[in-house]
């Protein structure tokens, strides 16, 4: 399974850490082995709102062949829905099995036309924002709506890795990586 974990702008760095911190334990305590992922922006270099710095290891770089993608959220979202370019690039992903967002990630879902028909969630202030770009919004930690999944705030973002662990590993995984975090659900 190959993953491509988005980053961009005023990124929320929890969104991403969340989820990436849960399913790469699929990898470390071989329930995935064969795990992998790339980091993937439109830019050389992001940092979220107070100045945090990671450098992606794709650029640009259609986003083709890839299981899934993970779009986190963060102040940079609002922008980017408004960004042609960078959309057009998200949406070089229409044939990936899972669209996955976190937070106000789910806007960038929305605006590339992934949630079409679709309930989804988001961060509980956008909301109304997220109603122009999907059939319904749901105020649920993780909606699950065909090959798209959307968690709400960043607080979501570990439970929705643990669903991802249990989607694609099963419940096994799910409990065994869930101890190992100290998570409590």
């Amino acid at each position: 399974m190959k993953l491509a974990y988005i980053i961009f702008q005023d990124i929320t760095w929890l969104d991403l850490i969340g989820v990436y911190d849960a399913v790469s334990r699929l990898k470390a305590y071989r329930f995935l082995p064969h795990l992998s992922w790339d980091i993937c922006s439109f830019e050389e270099n992001v940092k979220d709102s107070y100045g945090l710095e990671i450098k992606p290891t794709k650029i640009k770089t259609p986003l083709l062949g890839y299981d899934a993608i993970i779009i986190p959220g963060g102040y940079g979202t609002r922008n980017l829905v408004k960004e042609q370019n960078f959309i057009a690039w998200i949406q070089t992903a229409r044939d990936v099995r899972y669209k996955i967002s976190i937070c106000t990630g789910s806007l960038i879902l929305g605006a590339a036309g992934f949630l079409e028909g679709k309930k989804a969630t988001t961060h509980f202030s956008e909301y109304e924002t997220l109603k122009s770009y999907c059939k319904e919004v749901l105020k649920d930690k993780i909606v699950v709506d065909g090959d798209t999944i959307t968690a709400g705030a960043v607080s979501s973002s570990i439970n929705l890795g643990l669903y991802l662990c249990e989607l694609w590993s099963g419940k096994e995984a799910r409990e065994w990586i869930r101890q190992k975090m100290d998570f409590k659900e």
